[in-house]
């Protein structure tokens, strides 16, 4: 008769000690493909937006990652919403369905307008948005000038 094999002392912490690391290096992993992926350097690797990336290259926000302007500050909100956005963006260059001008759509409207209201929320306590819906109606060319060197641009699009 076989003597029945009982599990060495310690096995429990072995495997909770790497599912632990293992829970570590994935959180480290999406933290750090999260961070790459809101950058101008990736998002101006594709070839419809090269034209955007080089813009916010020579912009007053040229600091920012897209990413800051462009997805929600709350992670909650900012990972469904990368993930939709993403999934559009590779859709499209997939297939070849990119537009010659991109525009962007009113969540991402809504989102920009939640993000630039956050960032200059103390120059803009006293401006009214009851004429225009948002910052971008006016200030259309900020961050993405398109042709105009930013010492020729209008008062709106500075």
């Amino acid at each position: 008769m076989h003597a029945l094999r009982s599990n060495p002392p310690g096995r429990p912490w072995r495997i909770m000690l790497l599912a632990g690391l293992a829970g570590v290096a994935v959180t480290v992993g999406a933290a750090l493909a999260m961070t790459a992926t809101d950058q101008a350097l990736f998002c101006g690797s594709c070839h419809s937006m090269a034209e955007a990336a080089l813009t916010h290259k020579r912009s007053p926000h040229a600091k920012l990652a897209c990413n800051e302007c462009h997805a929600p500050h709350n992670l909650a909100a900012k990972l469904p919403f990368k993930a939709k956005e993403g999934t559009r963006d590779i859709y499209s260059t997939t297939l070849g369905t990119i537009p010659d001008l991109i525009h962007p759509g009113d969540e991402t409207k809504d989102v920009v307008q939640a993000n630039c209201r956050r960032c200059h929320v103390a120059s803009t306590m006293t401006v009214s948005m009851e004429t225009k819906k948002y910052c971008t109606d006016c200030h259309r060319h900020v961050p993405h000038t398109p042709k105009l060197p930013i010492a020729r641009r209008s008062a709106a699009d500075v």
